[in-house]
């Protein structure tokens, strides 16, 4: 049985508003951890300090395959929509101004993703 190579065609969709939405997405969530472990309940924090951290991480990682306009690249939106959507849901516990920020920065790439990913499968 040969294994059949499926050729990816580049999508050709403008990617760089979202791309930057995702970048900037993830800084926010970086400086949020960050301003996190200054708290003095870090422990209290904790959750707030992985989910910023891991959706920094899936926020970079997206912005980097839709550079490359990578085979996988929309199917990842789902992904970073979802993360983006609980690390913003955890900063909204919190009443600091640097989680309020970070929830309202993952609200807002989330619904970038939801809407790019919408356009893209309703084209």
């Amino acid at each position: 049985m040969k294994n059949k190579l499926v050729a990816h065609h580049h999508s050709g969709h403008d990617h760089s508003a979202l791309i930057q939405e995702m970048v900037h997405c993830a800084l926010v969530c970086e400086m949020c951890a960050s301003a996190c472990l200054d708290e003095k309940d870090i422990a209290m924090m904790a959750r707030c300090i992985e989910l910023d951290r891991d959706c920094a991480d899936i926020c970079f990682q997206g912005a980097r395959l839709l550079q490359r306009d990578a085979e996988i690249a929309h199917h990842f939106l789902s992904v970073c929509e979802e993360m983006c959507r609980l690390c913003a849901d955890e900063c909204n516990k919190h009443e600091m101004n640097h989680c309020k920020t970070c929830a309202e920065a993952c609200q807002k790439c989330a619904e970038a993703c939801h809407s790019h990913l919408e356009s893209i499968y309703t084209a």
